[in-house]
């Protein structure tokens, strides 16, 4: 007999929120354009005057995630209903230095950002003696700088807290069952105080991560850097900060996305009629980065979505990655999820290729899928289950 094919290893448990209802806020220092391209994303009158702390509340609003499959889909069904995948997106009013010692509106602001599960971290790279800067010039190195060091000493403060208590129950009273929990926030305290960096620059194994993902700091969360140009900037390609501020993402976040765009140039494109935007886009060989930001924010909260589609409706569903078959069901209905028989698939590639699900069916490109199947990004999925009457969807 040939020897048994050894079972794939579980996925390692991802840092942070597990859940499909998870957001992304927008952080930076007063006056680097975060309102106005928040207004820009959601469409929304979100405040953005010339003022440090012009947005007191957090403003939230979700974002259709842009998708080629999706409207492909909706125009070869033309469905009754459409319904795309969401990014929520907050926008957290600017931090200062000094801000998780309680300077500008900090504190606030921080327990803000806590609440977030990713962060677009924008600078600003424009020169506008209209706009004041916060730190009396422009410069998006110390920019980023500052803001980081406020998030790691906020999560410090925290850490602290939680140190202390551990150490009086473990140290002191001898309770081994917190020791693995101590053991990995003595890890953090070094990380943050000693080495000064963040959470999510180190190394953790499973147990740990569980221990991260009690206290959810704020240095653990993805991050996508975001650079704000001048629109004759974002024209032509070129901004003297650029390539310094690539050279200190290589050096201090290696591998994190960095994006650059123009606010004023989409608050302009926003405003157009679409048929006027699209001609001038065409005409002056310029594109919105909006679609590529709302997508890289979707992919750093972990998020991915399968598709149900048909007459009635196109939908794309939300799920973590590494959501098994099952599981991914129940986001339809819970009763799909508990009375599960299979998932017929489909890849969407292979449905546009052949032309239809016939097409598909009849060169073995349709698949029946168990309980163990760990759906992928973009599957088109047909659920079979067996409770209560309920007709498949």
């Amino acid at each position: 007999m040939p020897p048994k094919k050894a079972a794939a290893p579980e996925p390692r448990p991802l840092i942070g929120r597990v859940g499909t209802n998870l957001k992304v806020g927008i952080v930076g220092l007063p006056n680097v354009g975060k309102s106005t391209f928040f207004n820009v994303l959601t469409k929304s009158s979100a405040q953005a005057e010339n003022f440090p702390f012009c947005t007191i509340d957090p403003n939230e609003s979700r974002v259709p995630v842009p998708d080629e499959r999706f409207e492909f889909l909706c125009q070869f069904h033309k469905p009754v209903s459409k319904v795309p995948a969401f990014l929520n997106v907050t926008d957290i009013a600017g931090l200062v230095k000094g801000a998780a010692e309680g300077q500008g509106l900090g504190n606030a602001f921080l327990s803000h950002i806590k609440a977030c599960d990713a962060l677009f971290h924008l600078t600003r790279a424009f020169e506008d003696d209209d706009v004041t800067h916060v730190e009396g010039d422009v410069n998006p190195v110390r920019d980023l700088e500052i803001i980081l060091d406020e998030l790691r000493l906020k999560d410090i403060e925290y850490i602290e807290a939680v140190y202390d208590k551990l150490f009086k129950l473990v140290e002191r009273g001898g309770d081994k069952k917190l020791k693995p929990e101590f053991d990995c926030v003595c890890k953090v305290r070094t990380l943050l105080q000693e080495e000064k960096k963040h959470v999510r620059f180190a190394e953790w194994d499973s147990k740990e991560i569980e221990v991260l993902n009690k206290h959810l700091l704020i240095t653990s969360k993805p991050m996508i850097y975001l650079v704000n140009l001048s629109e004759k900037d974002y024209i032509r390609r070129k901004n003297k900060w650029l390539v310094k501020i690539k050279e200190w993402i290589d050096a201090n976040d290696p591998g994190a996305i960095l994006i650059p765009f123009s606010g004023a140039l989409e608050l302009r494109l926003a405003d157009m009629e679409p048929e006027a935007k699209a001609q001038y886009i065409k005409d002056s060989g310029i594109s919105s980065a909006l679609d590529k930001i709302i997508v890289q924010g979707y992919k750093a909260l972990t998020l991915m979505y399968f598709f149900t589609a048909g007459p009635d409706e196109c939908k794309a569903w939300t799920i973590q990655k590494g959501t098994k078959a099952p599981q991914a069901a129940g986001k339809i209905h819970t009763d799909f999820e508990k009375g599960f028989v299979m998932a017929e698939v489909m890849k969407f590639d292979d449905f546009k290729e052949e032309g239809s699900e016939a097409a598909c069916k009849a060169v073995g490109k349709y698949h029946q899928r168990g309980r163990n199947y760990i759906v992928e990004d973009g599957d088109i999925i047909f659920f079979k289950f067996n409770t209560g009457g309920l007709k498949k969807k």
